[in-house]
Parts: C-alpha cells; structure tokens; sequence
C-alpha cells in the first residue's frame, strides 16, 4: 500500500519535469542550429543583387534666349532682327554646346539680310585645364550671297582662367570648309581656325561684359581669310531676364562681285534663360 501511494505520488512529478524539460530542449535545438548558421550568409549581399549604379552622361542644362535688333525710320527705313539661342547640355565627361542664330533685315523696304546659321560643338574633358573638341556649323546668307556653307572639324581648347567672375579659353582646330555661292563658284578649303571667348562679371554680377573672336585663315590660299568678333554688354535685371547691347564685325575677303567684304551692326536686346 505505501509503494502504491508513493507511485501515485511520483508519476505526476515526473510528467510535470518532462512538460517544463521539452520546451527548454526544444529551444536549445533551435538556438544550436542558429549557430551553426555562418554569419556571413546572413550579412554578405549576393553579388548578383547588387546595385550597380550607370555613369550619368548629362547632369546640367543651360539655355538662353536673346532677342535684338535695331529700327529706324525717316530718309532711311531700316529694321534689323537678330534672334540667337545658346544651350549647353553638361556631363562629367563631354559638354555639348549650340549657338543657332537667325538675321533678318530691310533697307527702305528692300530685303537685306536673311541669314542663317547652326552649330554644334562637343567638348570631351571641357572641365580640364587642357580639352579637345569636335565641331559642325551649317550657314546660309543672303548678305553675302552665300547658297550654303558647310564646315567641319576638330581641334585642342585651353582654359586660361576659370572663377566664378571670369571665364577665358583659347582654342585651336583644323576645319574642311565648302562654300556654295549664289553665283560664285564653289569654294573648299581647309582652314586653321583659332578662337579666343571670354566672359566676364563685374560689381557682383551687375554688369557683364562677353567677347568671342574667330580667326580662320585657309591653310592653301593665306590671302584667303575670315575673322568674326561679337562684343555684348549685358545688365542683369533678375535671375532670367537681362538688358543686353552688342557689336558685331565680320571680314570675308573672298566674296561674290559687287559685295563689301567687311560688316558690322550694333544691337540692342534682351535675353532670358537659366545661363
């Protein structure tokens, strides 16, 4: 009778110790095969689920839009329009730039000017010291009697000075030239092309001061030559909009009979953009 009371006794305890005991076994299991785990699966990206980042190619977008021109009426009736864009599309590698410009004028009611003319330059390492550059312009003019010219080339740019206030470079290309005269026969030549463009901010960007200068004799001809300058000073109103006036000399010494060879204009304008 007391060995049946103490199995009576015995039994429920031991039932209750396995119940507590399973549990804690289980965890224990649990945590050791946590452990056999190596942390670097865990932690360690896969390589293949990476994120791999593409270089960018454009990063910066300027533009502007100028507006000049000049009128006057009385013993002489002249108007003059010159309608100019310039945009830059920027990357960490190349710079690509157009400059398209539009003339059109009357003098006492006859037509004058209707030219035209469309560039584009691409500069690769342009915010380097040293840089090179392709470049393309198509040009027609009723001044000069030009039907259509075409031009091509490449060459090596220099960057004098670069602060915020001033910006010169001086460049240097070769360029295949063909000239289609309204009556002149076709002109090709290859010419060696040196340009010098600076601008220049003064009285904390109150007034700015811009000059592009073109020299471009022909490699086989040197009597054969052409120069374009272009002077503006501008006054900035605001962020976008600014007053600006501009000068213009352009020399061609083979032209058709009955043309000058050198013109000049000034303008007085407006312009609006970002640049």
């Amino acid at each position: 009778m007391k060995n049946l009371t103490c199995f009576r006794f015995f039994t429920p305890a031991i039932l209750v110790i396995l119940l507590i005991a399973a549990p804690a076994r289980a965890q224990d299991v649990k945590t050791d095969t946590l452990k056999v785990l190596p942390a670097d699966t865990v932690a360690a990206p896969q390589p293949d689920t990476a994120i791999i980042s593409s270089p960018v190619l454009i990063d910066t977008i300027r533009y502007r839009l100028i507006g000049d021109g000049n009128f006057t009426k009385g013993n002489v009736n002249r108007s003059l329009m010159v309608l100019r864009a310039e945009l830059i599309f920027s990357g960490p590698v190349i710079n690509i730039a157009t400059n398209p410009r539009f003339t059109y004028g009357k003098q006492n009611g006859v037509l004058a000017e209707r030219d035209t003319y469309v560039d584009l330059f691409v500069d690769v390492f342009k915010k380097r010291k040293t840089y090179v550059f392709g470049l393309a312009a198509l040009e027609t003019s009723n001044l000069r009697r030009i039907d259509l010219r075409q031009m091509a080339g490449a060459g090596i740019g220099y960057r004098v000075i670069k602060t915020k206030a001033h910006d010169l470079s001086l460049t240097d290309a070769l360029l295949y030239e063909s000239t289609n005269f309204f009556e002149k026969a076709t002109v090709t030549t290859i010419r060696n092309s040196f340009r010098v463009k600076g601008k220049h901010s003064f009285l904390s960007d109150k007034f700015r001061f811009n000059h592009l200068t073109f020299i471009q004799p022909a490699l086989n001809d040197l009597s054969n030559v052409r120069w374009n300058t272009i002077l503006s000073a501008e006054m900035p109103l605001n962020k976008w909009v600014t007053l600006r006036t501009s000068f213009e000399n352009s020399y061609e010494s083979v032209v058709e009979v009955g043309r000058k060879r050198n013109d000049s204009r000034i303008t007085f304008g407006i312009s609006v953009g970002n640049k």
